[in-house]
């Protein structure tokens, strides 16, 4: 191979990584909501949020056209200082599931703490039999195989709390989509 080759190879292979992050940088779009900042896929489908409560609420598409396989994505705000702790939210996830052994969600979750942009992000990865805590008579019938990332977001004008719930197969392919919304995060005021 000629250095000419090689040089020409080199280039081109710069062309095509430039081009495939600008195509990974235009599948995303920058968010606010409730004085945080976030970037989120193209593929997250913003919905009517259910509740006051939900300061922005988004629809990721399942592997089929069945909406059973759609997950959702909440992010949470009460109001400044307000929601509760970080430990009492975590409790309050680790209850929504139970585990097809009997065992205690709270051993089975993977819980990691870390500093993003000035904000402590404490996220939960937690799977099993998911029941939503919602009124009686309401409906939210227990759903096996089912995966919960959420997340306590920490900073000036929060705490924050975004969770994304859905069947283990669709939340498993965008868990990497969720770490970098995580990533994302900034206060806004």
């Amino acid at each position: 191979m000629t250095r000419g080759t090689i040089v020409g190879a080199l280039l081109f292979g710069m062309v095509v990584a430039h081009g495939a992050w600008a195509v990974e940088k235009a599948a995303t779009r920058r968010v606010e909501d409730a004085g945080l900042r976030y970037t989120i896929p193209d593929t997250w489908q913003r919905v009517p949020a259910a509740s006051s409560m939900r300061a922005a609420q988004y629809r990721i598409e399942g592997p089929t056209p069945d909406a059973a396989d759609d997950a959702q994505v909440v992010l949470f705000f009460f109001g400044e200082g307000q929601g509760g702790t970080t430990e009492a939210n975590l409790d309050r996830w680790y209850a929504q599931f139970t585990q097809p052994d009997g065992k205690p969600s709270r051993d089975r979750a993977v819980v990691t703490t870390r500093t993003m942009n000035g904000l402590k992000v404490t996220s939960v990865d937690l799977s099993g039999t998911y029941s939503a805590q919602m009124p009686p008579g309401t409906g939210g019938a227990p759903q096996a195989g089912m995966r919960m990332l959420a997340a306590v977001i920490e900073g000036p004008g929060g705490p924050w709390f975004l969770r994304i719930v859905g069947p283990a197969a669709t939340v498993n392919a965008v868990a990497p989509e969720f770490d970098q919304t995580l990533r994302s995060l900034e206060a806004h005021r």
